[in-house]
C-alpha cells in the first residue's frame, strides 16, 4: 500500500463525481505495504480507501472486488468495495485501474499478544469457511513455480551461504506435493500489518490483493510464522496455540495437516523471504515506499528447519514434553 501514483485535489474530486459521496474533505497517502498506491480519501459523507493498482491487468482485477463484496456479505471484516452510479465496482483513474472501498477503523499491532492471535485464529478459520461458497479460482501467482522463476532471477545477486539454503530448501519442498489437502480461497498475506484492532478487538482484515485459491494451512502457516514469532524467528507456544485453537473451531484441522504442518511453515517463509529478496535487489521507484527486510524470513527459515521436532508439538491437542 505505498504510493507510486500522485494524485491532486482537483482530479480526486472530479474522480468521486461518479459516485454518490457527497464532497471531497480530506485525502492522503498511505506509505504501509509495497504493491498499491493508496489513499484515505473523506467526503462529506463516508471515509474510504482509494486504491490505484500498480501491478494487476485490468481483466484480473474484478475477481479480487468480488472476493471482496462476497466476503464482507458473509460478515468477514474485509472492506467493502463501492460501486458508482453504474453499478460498477472498477474504475479508471490516472490511466490506472481504481477502486474504492470503505475504511476500516482500527490501528495495526505491531507486538500481538494471546488474545490477538485468538481473535486473527478465528477470524481466518471464518474467513476460509465462508470462502468455500465463492464460485471463482486463482491460481496462487507467488506458488513454487514463481519460487523457481524467482530463485533464477537472484542468481549472483545472494552471498554463498543464502544461495545454498535457498537451493536447499527449494529441493527440499520439491519433494512434497498437497493435492489432497483442504484448499480454498486463502488471504496469502494476513500479517500484523493487515489486519485492524481496537484493544483486543479485531475490526478489519485488509489488502487482499495476494488472495487466491491454494492449500488452507499453508495461509495458516503464513499468518503463524508472522503473527507468533519472536525477534529472533522462534514461536511463542502460546500465541501458536491460541490461534490454532481459535481457527479449528471455525474450521477443524484434518489429520493430513497436523502431518503437513512444518512443512507448510517452512513453505510459507520461503515465499516471504524470496519475495522480500526480490525487492530488495530489484526495487520499483515509488514516491513513498518501504522495502522490507529479507533477514527477518531468513531467520525464521532457519528457526523452522532446525525445529522440525518442536513444531510437531506446536499443535492443539499435541504433547509439549
Amino acid at each position: 500500500m505505498s504510493v507510486y501514483t500522485r494524485v491532486e485535489t482537483e482530479e480526486l474530486a472530479a474522480f468521486l463525481g461518479r459516485y454518490d459521496l457527497g464532497e471531497l474533505e480530506d485525502f492522503r497517502g498511505i506509505s504501509a505495504g509495497i504493491e498499491n498506491t493508496n489513499y484515505y480519501v473523506t467526503t462529506s459523507h463516508q471515509e474510504l480507501v482509494l486504491t490505484l493498482f500498480e501491478q494487476f491487468e485490468e481483466e484480473e482485477l474484478p475477481w479480487f472486488l468480488e472476493l471482496l463484496d462476497f466476503l464482507a456479505g458473509r460478515g468477514v471484516p474485509a472492506p467493502a468495495p463501492l460501486a458508482d452510479r453504474e453499478g460498477a465496482l472498477l474504475q479508471r483513474f490516472k490511466d490506472r485501474p481504481a477502486a474504492l472501498v470503505r475504511r476500516l477503523h482500527g490501528a495495526s499491532v505491531d507486538h500481538p499478544g494471546v488474545e490477538h492471535c485468538r481473535a486473527i485464529g478465528a477470524a481466518l478459520g471464518h474467513l476460509h469457511t465462508a470462502g468455500r461458497d465463492f464460485p471463482r479460482e486463482r491460481p496462487n501467482p507467488r506458488g513454487p513455480h514463481w519460487w523457481r522463476e524467482t530463485s533464477r532471477r537472484l542468481e549472483g545477486k545472494l552471498s554463498d551461504e543464502d544461495r545454498q539454503l535457498l537451493d536447499a530448501e527449494l529441493h527440499f519442498q520439491s519433494l512434497f506435493r498437497f493435492q489432497d489437502m483442504p484448499s480454498g480461497i486463502v488471504h496469502a498475506d494476513l500479517f500484523r500489518d493487515n489486519a485492524l484492532f481496537e484493544g483486543t478487538e479485531l475490526t478489519g482484515i485488509i489488502d487482499f490483493y495476494y488472495a487466491c485459491s491454494d492449500v488452507l494451512l499453508y495461509d495458516v502457516a503464513i499468518t503463524v510464522n508472522d503473527w507468533c514469532s519472536d525477534g529472533e524467528g522462534a514461536l511463542d507456544p502460546e500465541r501458536v496455540e491460541a490461534l490454532l485453537t481459535a481457527y479449528g473451531e471455525q474450521r477443524p484441522f484434518s489429520p493430513i495437516e497436523r502431518g503437513a504442518w512444518p512443512v507448510m511453515l517452512r513453505a510459507a517463509a520461503l515465499r516471504f523471504w524470496l519475495s522480500r529478496l526480490n525487492d530488495l535487489h530489484f526495487p520499483r521507484a515509488g514516491e513513498l515506499t518501504h522495502t522490507k527486510d529479507p533477514d527477518t524470513f531468513k531467520r525464521i527459515l532457519q528457526r523452522r528447519i532446525r525445529e522440525e521436532r518442536a513444531l510437531r508439538r506446536l499443535w492443539p491437542g499435541a504433547k509439549r514434553a
